[in-house]
């Protein structure tokens, strides 16, 4: 039987902001002790007071607690409890000492001021007409929000997600709520199909609606295209959909009728003659994909059959003098790098760590500027990566400036997107892009829309790398068409063979296993260490000693681990487990930024001087799917985080904290374009489901000075020995081929 229960929040102790699971500590009139409750409890801060209904529960850890079955907020009344409620973070623009001051000064009339009579604020020290705004603001909006909230959460909707709900839609929220649930994975990040289908299930729409089946195949569709793949084949498509909505197949064979007749989908004929027609081998794309794939293998071949911008050159004669003047000699591969940059107009360079990629790059500056020179050109020659470290790596080994792409094509939100494009194009005679690899079929599609029909386009990159965190395969696709001149470096140079980082590399991708290297950091010098190891818990125990004594305490690595949380990077296969990048990431904060204070956001918890990693692109504030930076404050007056990238500080809203993560700790995948000065993976059994050779390959190679592996030399084995990358669905190939135009 349901009782009724009346108490003021003192204090949030634990909230799962991905269902709004919450355990609360409540002061109860006539009781002594404080009261745990726990249950779904919708946006409850410290100060408020609630009217629950529920049960009296006896939990065997814990003790008594009252279970909530549903409740509502009521507005406190005491003084104490208005200063506690105001001063929670609740209101944007209101902290403790501003709640403070308020509560001073109106004491039980602070509620009724705030609601009827706001001007009276600035009566209050550091209350001028724009805080007063933000506070007008936030309240309305916070009494708007929690109907909303009421709502939703009685749909299983979280806390998180309903303030995300109400700041897209407003007042209408819940009217779209109940005409389209499947609308929210759309519009809403972080909300998928999963959530809205559970929305829309109580709500009562049907197993086999329609609106259920075209939201489950465009969920179907961008999970792949998570997975890497530009498309997905009709059949097989059809038949994950069925397994994934339970429904017949004429059900979704339907709801592609009706996308594609929506133009929200794209289905492409893949069979090369009509009398060998096969319903499988039907391409399904989502439209932005297929527009990049077909738009990127027209351009590349515009490119090729253009002239040049600048004139033609005797390119032994340039060889000659490039080599006189870095006071250099090229190898055979190196010369052929650099004497194809002046023949052809698109060129891949392809090769490992100590090649020589950075001494082509040189060559090919030297004699470009040469020629500009000698030509009275006026464009310019750029450089390129796709992230804002590989391309602070690129200007530091070139000596020139170099951007991000997005930067080069001057990304504006406020202007609605890339302001370099077709109709106004990159003003350059040569573009080359660093770390190619890394480079997804939508970004090379904006970039070479970008790029002049006179210039030469040079993609840089490791072709034995992972591939791109986003759909595609693009720098081994156009390898692997034919159609593009390709240079491969295989052979590694004097300098960089002393380095086992660089040769163990090449011995991992060439299949064969590394000899043991030293067990320990403090037994001999070098550069890569394989600590054996097979316990999991042992092997957590290990990473973190390393990273918070035995690597910045060693007299040999000081000179370039000046700080472990910036110059240490733990790479992982996986994102659960003891060893994966979850509670790798808590462990670490713990040991390398430990503090009382900080902001809780689920099971999350965010200190000033954590290191952050943003994991989407958010083009508004200018940061990008991988960009690592630090937290240089924590503002809960304004409801705010701030995070310093690349010397560039950035405020997130404590709503929009789902687009970073903890970064002491990151997969392999999202560590691609970047290097550091050192490097600690974890490899074991467990990880076989990921261990492949071109993860492992990517992982240690992304270590400049040092490299330290944790585990068993079995896993590693099984890693070396897998060389069966998944395949991902793309038809850049063919399309540049010319078998699929």
């Amino acid at each position: 039987m349901l009782t009724d229960l009346t108490g003021q929040i003192e204090r949030i102790t634990f909230r799962n902001e991905e269902n709004g699971f919450t355990i609360a500590k409540v002061k109860v009139s006539g009781q002594a002790d404080l009261i745990a409750v726990v249950g779904t409890l919708p946006a409850a801060s410290p100060g408020e007071v609630l009217e629950m209904k529920g049960e009296w529960t006896q939990h065997p850890k814990f003790g008594e607690q009252f279970k909530v079955a549903a409740c509502k907020s009521v507005v406190p009344a005491s003084v104490l409890g208005i200063r506690k409620y105001l001063g929670s973070g609740l209101i944007k623009g209101l902290g403790p000492v501003m709640a403070e001051r308020i509560v001073k000064r109106f004491g039980s009339e602070t509620i009724d001021i705030i609601e009827n009579n706001i001007e009276r604020l600035a009566k209050v020290e550091g209350i001028g007409k724009k805080r007063m705004a933000m506070i007008k603001a936030a309240w309305d909006e916070q009494r708007e929000v929690r109907d909303v909230m009421l709502f939703l959460q009685s749909h299983g909707v979280s806390t998180g997600y309903a303030a995300k709900i109400f700041r897209h839609y407003k007042e209408r929220a819940i009217a779209v709520v109940r005409e389209n649930p499947y609308q929210l994975a759309g519009d809403i990040f972080g909300i998928g199909f999963r959530i809205a289908d559970g929305i829309a299930e109580k709500l009562g729409f049907s197993k086999d609606s329609k609106l259920r089946a075209e939201a489950g195949v465009l969920y179907v569709l961008e999970q792949f295209a998570e997975e890497g793949h530009v498309y997905f084949p009709y059949d097989l498509l059809i038949e994950e959909c069925r397994e994934i909505l339970q429904v017949g197949r004429e059900v979704v064979v339907q709801a592609l009728s009706t996308l594609l007749a929506g133009r929200k989908i794209v289905v492409e004929d893949l069979n090369e003659s009509p009398t060998e027609f096969r319903v499988d081998h039907k391409a399904v794309y989502l439209p932005r994909f297929y527009l990049g794939e077909t738009a990127i293998a027209e351009k590349i071949n515009r490119l090729l059959s253009a002239p040049q911008a600048i004139r033609k050159v005797d390119s032994a004669k340039a060889l000659a003098w490039v080599q006189q003047q870095l006071h250099i000699t090229l190898a055979a591969n190196q010369a052929a790098a650099v004497r194809g940059a002046l023949d052809h107009k698109v060129l891949v360079i392809t090769g490992g760590p100590g090649t020589g990629k950075t001494t082509i790059t040189h060559a090919i500056l030297q004699i470009f500027f040469r020629l500009k020179t000698l030509s009275g050109l006026k464009a310019k020659i750029l450089l390129a990566a796709p992230t804002g470290r590989a391309a602070k790596r690129l200007s530091e080994t070139t000596g020139r400036e170099a951007k991000t792409i997005h930067r080069l094509l001057e990304f504006s939100f406020k202007k609605g997107g890339f302001q370099r494009h077709a109709e106004n194009q990159l003003n350059c005679d040569l573009l080359i892009v660093d770390e190619a690899s890394m480079v997804d079929t939508l970004l090379m599609d904006h970039l070479l829309k970008a790029v002049p029909l006179g210039a030469t386009f040079i993609l840089v990159g490791d072709v034995n790398q992972l591939p791109s965190v986003g759909p595609g395969n693009v720098l081994n696709d156009i390898i692997a068409s034919g159609r593009v001149p390709v240079v491969e470096l295989k052979e590694i140079f004097r300098q960089a063979k002393t380095s086992r980082i660089v040769v163990y590399a090449h011995q991992i991708n060439n299949g064969i296993i590394p000899p043991a290297a030293a067990a320990d950091p403090r037994e001999q010098a070098g550069d890569f260490y394989f600590i054996q190891q097979e316990d999991p818990e042992k092997v957590l125990d290990i990473i973190l000693e390393l990273v918070r004594e035995r690597i910045p305490n060693n007299a040999q690595f000081r000179k370039f681990v000046k700080d472990p949380i910036e110059d240490i990077q733990v790479l992982t296969p996986m994102h659960k487990g003891l060893v994966g990048a979850a509670n790798l990431n808590a462990r670490l904060q713990a040991v390398l930024n430990p503090g009382n204070g900080g902001l809780a956001q689920g099971e999350r918890f965010f200190r000033v001087g954590d290191k952050i990693m943003q994991v989407r692109n958010n083009y508004d504030r200018e940061v990008f799917n991988g960009d690592i930076g630090r937290i240089t404050a924590i503002c809960p007056d304004v409801q705010e985080l701030h995070i310093r990238y690349e010397g560039r500080d950035v405020a997130y809203e404590y709503g929009d904290l789902d687009e970073i993560t903890p970064a002491y700790a990151v997969s392999v995948h999202k560590s691609q374009g970047s290097e550091y000065p050192a490097v600690v993976i974890p490899i074991l059994t467990q990880h076989y489901i990921l261990l492949q050779r071109n993860l492992i390959y990517t992982a240690i190679t992304r270590g400049r000075k040092l490299v330290v592996m944790v585990g068993s030399r079995k896993a590693l084995a099984i890693g070396i020995n897998n060389n069966k990358t998944q395949n991902r669905f793309t038809c850049l190939k063919s399309r540049l081929g010319g078998s699929l135009v």
